[in-house]
């Protein structure tokens, strides 16, 4: 039985008889798994059942109070456990180990905190129902004493964690400026904008570079002399012809984060020189720092939101989004836009797009 795949997995069946490529709507039992699949990773409890076994689910206005309900129940913590941790790859934490002699303070206690930080913020916004840009502006962050500490803020005392509202000087605040981010873009011994740069491309405006071309060697560090700054050590992928095409665009957007250590603590110099930290967006707009990276992202926030209106459905169907879907989510995200992006305005556009509610046969 424990092996058995029908245990193992959720398993969406289609009826029997269908024709080959047909499409067709979800039952409302069908509905209902699916929905608390989504938003609690679980199976529907008694109040979903027995709206489904009466056929009014799929009611549009029942189905909104459903997914409000279920939003507002503490299972949908499984959103940040579960979504949230795949997205932002804070599952990638627990293979971070800096170099024990460049950063000594780093632990799994720090480890952990930077993993609840991030939870903990994206767990207010799907409480509080709140826009989901302010996923990437800075300002009020959740802190412990240990965390605290180790980003320089004050008068944060015990282990439990607490709202604090971070000021400009503490450089805090903002899914960009988190310690879990940037610790698992980078390497054990130093930062890496072109790690970051993928990441800030990939997972917030759903444009991956593409992969580097077949038998291009390395960066090897002792090419060029470790007293430079890093930007300086990495102008050799720009100087490749091979490099310089997905490298111009890649390295922009991590250079504007290198205020950051590999380990996310502030920094003003890198090999005692100050930090260039100028960079760039491919649609061409030239900021420098988190600050400008943030505005930026923030002044324009179609494309993030497009790409986590994405990561959302994957989420929920259980499988990837292509061009067939894309119809459906413009049309999710201009809905939502009408309600400043509130996450309910999202996940409602989602649970009643087609891509949810039907299915085709293989």
């Amino acid at each position: 039985m424990l092996v058995n795949p029908n245990f193992l997995f959720h398993i969406e069946r289609d009826p029997s008889g269908l024709p080959p490529q047909t499409a067709y709507r979800l039952n409302d039992f069908e509905l209902a798994s699916r929905l608390s699949f989504f938003l609690w990773s679980s199976i529907p409890d008694d109040e979903l059942l027995e709206i489904a076994a009466r056929g009014e689910l799929s009611r549009p206005e029942i189905l909104d109070q459903q997914v409000r309900r279920l939003l507002a129940d503490e299972r949908s913590r499984s959103l940040t456990t579960n979504f949230a941790d795949q997205w932002l790859h804070l599952r990638n934490l627990d293979a971070v180990i800096p170099d024990g002699r460049l950063f000594p303070d780093f632990d799994d206690n720090l480890r952990q905190s930077f993993r609840q930080e991030t939870e903990l913020l994206f767990a207010d916004i799907v409480r509080d129902d709140r826009s989901v840009v302010d996923l990437l502006r800075p300002g009020a962050t959740s802190l412990n004493d240990r965390l605290a500490r180790y980003y320089g803020i004050p008068h944060v005392y015990g282990s439990r964690f607490r709202e604090v509202q971070a000021d400009a000087n503490s450089q805090r605040g903002g899914l960009l400026r988190h310690g879990s981010v940037l610790s698992v873009t980078s390497y054990a011994t130093r930062t890496s904008p072109v790690l970051r740069g993928k990441w800030v491309l990939e997972n917030l405006l759903g444009t991956p570079p593409p992969p580097p071309p077949p038998d291009i060697p390395a960066l090897a560090d002792n090419t060029v002399a470790a007293t430079l700054p890093l930007r300086e050590r990495l102008a050799a992928h720009r100087a490749s012809d091979a490099c310089a095409a997905c490298h111009a665009v890649i390295d922009p957007v991590g250079f504007s984060l290198e205020n950051f250590d590999a380990v996310g603590r502030w920094r003003e110099l890198d090999a005692g020189l100050p930090i260039d930290a100028s960079g760039g967006l491919p649609d061409g707009s030239n900021f420098t720092g988190v600050d400008g990276l943030e505005q930026a992202l923030c002044e324009r926030p179609e494309p993030f939101v497009r790409t986590l209106t994405e990561k959302l459905l994957t989420f929920a169907v259980g499988r990837g989004v292509d061009e067939r879907d894309a119809p459906a989510v413009r049309r999710i995200d201009r809905d939502a836009r009408a309600d400043d992006y509130r996450f309910s305005s999202l996940v409602i556009g989602i649970v009643h797009s087609a891509p949810f509610q039907m299915r085709s046969s293989p």
